[in-house]
């Protein structure tokens, strides 16, 4: 049985379009939405594809209409990006968002899996740093073999005692320094941590026809290019947001 885990795509159809692998079972592992221009396609893609997928923060906030406060960095873009989000998407897909389970448990040839979007203590926030301590604590009591995470946008695996955590880092908008789309494939028992380039440059270039702020775009362009945000580019300008809508 080969699983195809993925998370954190965020709208991106570019790197989603270029993870071309074969499967039997795909998992997405929560926010589909939010930073990216095409939340919709993505959406749709998962709806059709996914075997097993769980909510995100961002699919939360942004099904639950949960107003965004910030003034710099990520916050700030996903305040600034929300508008597209909730502009693109059809009630029907809002209605996809609100009803992904938080956690989704799964037995797959004898092995026992939790999905969660963060960690099984804090399903949708609480960031799921790669260090033993941190996931001794929270991974008492828990009933599974292997746990698949995502949230942070860092890729890793971690042995926890007889448990897996696995992390595939994001699809849509890596931070660790390699903007290429990341996922894993997990097959006999093995895990692979898959990376692939996408058309970064054609993304970018339709960045630029979209109403968003200046500022938006330099940081979205240098994330997309580069796997993360320098702090001098995260505080943006201060200009008007104005009406940012995207369709097609």
């Amino acid at each position: 049985m080969k699983i195809l885990l993925m998370s954190d795509i965020h709208a991106n159809w570019y790197a989603l379009q270029a993870i071309r692998e074969d499967y039997d079972i795909c998992v997405s592992l929560g926010d589909l939405v939010d930073y990216g221009i095409h939340p919709a396609q993505c959406i749709d893609w998962a709806r059709q594809r996914c075997t097993h997928a769980v909510r995100g923060n961002h699919d939360h906030s942004a099904a639950q209409l949960v107003s965004v406060q910030g003034t710099n960095g990520f916050r700030w873009l996903t305040a600034i990006t929300r508008k597209i989000t909730l502009d693109s998407i059809t009630q029907s897909q809002r209605r996809y968002l609100s009803q992904l389970p938080v956690t989704k448990s799964a037995t797959i040839d004898g092995k026992r899996y939790l999905f969660v979007h963060a960690t099984p203590r804090d399903p949708m926030d609480e960031y799921g740093v790669p260090e033993l301590a941190f996931w001794e604590e929270r991974l008492h009591g828990i009933e599974a073999d292997i746990i698949c995470v995502g949230h942070t946008h860092q890729p890793y695996q971690l042995r926890v005692g007889n448990k897996l955590v696995i992390n595939p880092g994001s699809v849509g908008l890596p931070r660790d320094g390699d903007p290429r789309a990341s996922y894993a494939i997990i097959e006999n028992g093995q895990v692979e941590m898959k990376r692939v380039e996408y058309p970064v440059e054609e993304l970018v270039k339709r960045l630029d026809s979209v109403p968003l702020p200046e500022s938006a775009r330099i940081m979205l362009r240098q994330i997309y290019r580069t796997g993360r945000l320098t702090p001098s580019l995260a505080i943006p300008t201060n200009e008007s947001t104005g009406d940012v809508r995207v369709t097609g």
